[in-house]
């Protein structure tokens, strides 16, 4: 685990003596030097946010933006490591646990990034293929016979994107049973990003982090929050020792997030309830209106009905539509004006797309869905 020697000038993102002369920089901008509004209020509400020194964050990140994230898992404000994004975890988890020719083990339909970092550190990836027929539940037999004592990391997402399908917490505790048995150096990598995007009144899962100190979970504020732009992720180890790496691993690549962008962050999560509830209505509605499309099209479509986030897995049936039919619906879809999410970003058959229902307004998912049907009624051939 060893990738990233530690070296002193780290504490230069830390705190400052009173005479700084190690820098290499001239004096910080203020962002009320560029806006012209000293007077707006930082996260915290205690000071104007234009009066925010544009220089370096912390490696780790801002403490009060770890506690809030911390609180919200149940884990400690030293578990967190604040980053760019959630890829950006990603890449670092994958590139500080998976030597070259590492086994690493991940489930198949999934977020190209968390494919794409594990194959680009020359981990050896072995893809368990869930199945849509199955709903894409994860068969812990399965998994198994996927696991060995080279695997360093079992990379899944709860819920899974692209089908919004969880694991179940039992799924979860089964699954650190048999890695202890076969696999007793990996980690499980829990990709966390839709756990609170739930619909109405659902209840939201617990972060499996608290499982064990096996278990980092990442996630961002990109999908459940509606802060794709801020670019503000996060991992969460009870591992001091990759805690530690991912410190160094981030100081090393990206010195520190933007602190305007987690002031602006730590605002966001102390408004998280009102926030999430609102979208968690807007979700539901959108997977109410997306199951009686369903429905409605029910000869020629199926689906996997997504357990949480705002989007779900729809396969145009076999028997209406052959490959030719497929590769002119989505030609029928650019018509439309329509882009659906191709199953094959994320490692299924193009029969398969990603629908996502939680960005549009009613009026415009309304009239995606009439594009929809068009287009499916346009290259659907009758069943033999």
């Amino acid at each position: 685990m060893a990738r990233f020697p530690k070296n002193d000038i780290m504490s230069l993102v830390e705190a400052s003596p009173r005479y700084e002369l190690a820098e290499s920089y001239g004096p910080n901008l203020r962002l009320g030097d560029l806006l012209g509004a000293r007077d707006l209020l930082d996260a915290s509400g205690q000071e104007g946010l234009g009066e925010m020194a544009l220089g370096y964050g912390t490696a780790e990140g801002d403490l009060r933006l770890r506690q809030i994230i911390a609180d919200a898992h149940g884990a400690g404000p030293d578990d967190v490591v604040v980053t760019i994004g959630g890829t950006h975890a990603l890449f670092l988890i994958a590139f500080i646990l998976c030597d070259k020719g590492d086994e690493a083990v991940a489930a198949s339909p999934l977020f190209p990034p968390a494919r794409s970092a594990l194959e680009a550190v020359g981990a050896s990836l072995r893809t368990l293929k869930l199945s849509f027929d199955r709903g894409y539940r994860l068969d812990i037999a399965d998994i198994s016979g996927s696991l060995s004592e080279r695997t360093r990391l079992v990379s899944l997402a709860s819920p899974q994107n692209p089908s919004g399908v969880a694991l179940p917490r039992e799924t979860i505790s089964d699954l650190l049973d048999v890695m202890e048995k076969k696999s007793p150096q990996a980690y499980l990598l829990l990709d966390e990003t839709y756990r609170e995007a739930t619909y109405g009144d659902d209840p939201i899962a617990a972060s499996a982090v608290t499982l064990s100190t096996n278990v980092i979970s990442v996630a961002s504020l990109s999908k459940c929050h509606g802060a794709p732009g801020l670019r503000l992720g996060w991992a969460i180890t009870r591992d001091p020792a990759l805690r530690e790496q991912l410190v160094l691993g981030k100081f090393n690549t990206v010195i520190s997030c933007s602190p305007v962008d987690e002031a602006l962050a730590l605002k966001v999560l102390q408004e998280r309830e009102p926030i999430i509830a609102e979208r968690r209505e807007l979700f539901a509605a959108g997977l109410a209106r997306t199951a009686r499309w369903v429905e409605e099209n029910a000869p020629f479509v199926d689906w996997v009905r997504p357990d949480a986030g705002a989007i779900c897995c729809l396969r145009l049936k076999p028997a209406i539509f052959d490959d030719l039919s497929v590769t002119r619906f989505y030609g029928e879809l650019a018509k439309e004006g329509i882009r659906v999410a191709n199953g094959i970003w994320f490692g299924e058959e193009p029969r398969v797309f990603r629908l996502g229902f939680g960005l549009l307004s009613t009026a415009d998912l309304e009239g995606a869905l009439r594009g929809l049907s068009a287009a499916i009624g346009r290259t659907a051939r009758q069943a033999a």
